[in-house]
C-alpha cells in the first residue's frame, strides 16, 4: 500500500515505512514502560484515553467547527465532511470553549498516568494544539524541542486522534531511532521558532533518512488511542488524501517540580513570541 508521507509516496511495508509497534503489555510495569520509551523514543497505546470520552469531545469540536461553516450541511456531522473551500484549520489554545475535549486531556487517567512515569506529581500546559487537518495537507518534519524548549526538556508530547484515523486521513508518523541523532540534535534540536525563525527541518522525510538513518512507521488509528513521545523525536505525518477532517490533539505533561516554557501555560498563554 502506497503511502502520501510528508512530500512522499513510501510503501508500507517497504525499506522506508513500516508499522508502528504498541505497548499495551507493558502497563502493568511502569519501569517497563520507561525502558521501551528509551529504546522506541516513543509509547504508542490503544485505548489509552476512554473512547466514548474522546468521541464526546470530537463530537463538540465538530458543532463547533459547523457553526464556523467549515462542514458539509448535506452529510452527517460526526463525518467531518470538509465544506466547499474549506481548509485546515488551528485551534490551538487553552479550548475552555470545549470543556468535553479537556476533560480528556486534564483528567485523573492522563495525569495519573505520568505520576507514575514521573516517580512524582506532573502537570500538563494549558495551551493545547487542536488540529482539524483537511485534503491534501500534512506537517512536515521536525522536533518538539524547537516550539517549547525553554523550560524542562523533559517534557512529553500526547497525540490523540480524535476520531477513527485511517492511513489515508493522514495520521502521525515517527522517525525512529531519530532521539539518537546526536547531530541533528546539537543542530536543528538546538534552534528555538521564535529566537531563530526556524520551523518544520523538512517536508521531504526521506532526506532525514538518507542522511541520518532510522526509518519511518505509522499506524491507523481509533478514537481512544494515544501517541507519546519525547522532545527530541522526529515526527511528521501521513497527508489527508480523503474530504474528511482529520481531528486530532496535541498536549504536553511534564513532571510539576521542573522548569515549564511560560509561553505555554497560565491563565493566557502567550503562546510564540521573541
Amino acid at each position: 500500500m502506497l503511502m502520501k508521507v510528508g512530500s512522499r509516496e513510501l510503501e508500507m511495508g517497504g525499506p522506508h515505512l513500516t508499522e508502528l509497534r504498541d505497548s499495551n503489555d507493558l502497563l502493568h510495569d511502569v519501569q517497563a514502560l520507561r525502558e521501551r520509551m528509551e529504546e522506541d523514543g516513543y509509547l504508542l497505546i490503544r485505548g489509552f484515553h476512554d473512547r466514548m470520552q474522546v468521541l464526546q469531545a470530537r463530537r463538540s469540536i465538530l458543532e463547533k467547527m459547523d457553526r464556523m461553516g467549515k462542514l458539509d450541511r448535506d452529510t452527517l456531522l460526526e463525518e467531518g465532511v470538509m465544506a466547499d473551500g474549506s481548509r485546515s484549520i488551528f485551534m490551538g489554545g487553552t479550548n475552555e470553549d470545549l470543556p468535553a475535549l479537556l476533560d480528556v486531556l486534564n483528567g485523573e487517567r492522563v495525569l495519573g498516568f505520568f505520576d507514575r512515569l514521573f516517580g512524582e506529581p506532573s502537570l500538563t500546559y494549558h495551551y493545547k494544539w487542536l488540529r482539524a487537518v483537511g485534503k491534501g495537507d500534512f506537517t512536515g518534519a521536525h522536533y518538539d524541542i524547537v516550539y517549547m524548549g525553554r523550560g524542562t526538556h523533559n517534557l512529553y508530547t500526547v497525540w490523540s486522534p480524535l476520531g477513527d484515523v485511517s492511513y489515508e486521513m493522514g495520521g502521525l508518523a515517527l522517525c525512529l531511532g531519530s532521539h539518537r541523532f546526536e547531530e541533528l540534535k546539537r543542530s536543528y534540536g538546538s534552534k528555538d521558532s521564535d529566537r531563530d525563525g526556524i520551523g518544520h527541518y523538512t517536508n521531504d522525510p526521506l532526506l532525514i533518512t538518507e542522511k541520518f538513518g532510522g526509518q519511518w512507521a505509522t499506524t491507523s488509528f481509533q478514537a481512544g488511542d494515544a501517541l507519546i513521545f519525547g522532545m527530541f523525536l522526529l515526527h511528521c505525518s501521513l497527508e489527508n488524501t480523503t474530504n474528511q477532517y482529520r481531528l486530532s490533539v496535541d498536549a504536553r505533561y511534564q513532571a510539576a517540580s521542573e522548569p515549564v516554557d511560560e509561553r505555554w501555560s497560565g491563565k493566557k498563554p502567550r503562546g510564540h513570541h521573541k
